[in-house]
């Protein structure tokens, strides 16, 4: 099972030692995705981040070496930032499969918040393949542990494989994109629910169905 990446780890030398650097930090990161998002990653440069997080351009190579360190950095913290939203959401749940429900509704709600996040994972395919992989083996995984923790709790017929994870992951993914991206004529409340249906029918206990 892949490494799963819960957030972005560089030398000592470049972690913030203070609250102040972490603001800074995070000032770069969030500009880094509007950056990136409004103009690619070719076309995306240093200056452009600084100038959007409002930091003198030697503040970027107190945490970064490079536009493609960062870059790699960013995709990292949406991982994590999605992970953790996903995880706050689901704190308070009757069964699996509102937990699956509670957990695509806040990726729907992010989705709509950060809309950048779509162009700048797709273009980590090919800017930094790794960070790419481990975006999606990472989610997949965590998916699949709810689907296993469900199962054992009999909300969820078994054995759910990682494959189901995987077609899981690929809804979601897709709905985001039309629902989340694409327009927003229907609420991530009812987008949720549709998925929760298509779940119910197919992967739910029989008592659940």
């Amino acid at each position: 099972m892949a490494t799963e990446y819960t957030e972005h780890t560089e030398s000592n030398g470049k972690q913030p030692r203070t609250a102040r650097g972490l603001k800074t930090k995070r000032k770069l990161l969030d500009a880094a995705a509007l950056e990136f998002g409004e103009k690619g990653f070719h076309e995306a440069s240093i200056t452009g981040i600084t100038q959007r997080a409002g930091t003198a351009l030697g503040s970027f190579y107190t945490y970064f070496d490079s536009k493609d360190e960062l870059f790699s950095a960013l995709v990292r913290d949406m991982s994590a930032r999605v992970k953790s939203l996903a995880g706050s959401a689901t704190t308070e749940w009757q069964d699996a499969l509102e937990r699956e429900r509670l957990a695509f509704e806040a990726f729907m709600t992010f989705a709509r918040e950060h809309k950048e996040i779509y162009r700048i994972i797709d273009e980590a395919e090919f800017v930094d393949p790794e960070s790419y992989r481990l975006h999606y083996e990472g989610a997949a995984m965590r998916i699949h542990e709810r689907l296993q923790e469900g199962s054992a709790a009999g909300d969820l017929r078994a054995p759910l494989e990682e494959a189901h994870a995987w077609a899981i992951m690929g809804m979601n993914v897709f709905l985001g994109l039309r629902y989340g991206i694409w327009s927003e004529e229907k609420s991530a409340v009812e987008i949720a629910e549709i998925a929760n249906g298509i779940l119910a029918r197919g992967i739910a206990a029989d008592k659940a169905r």
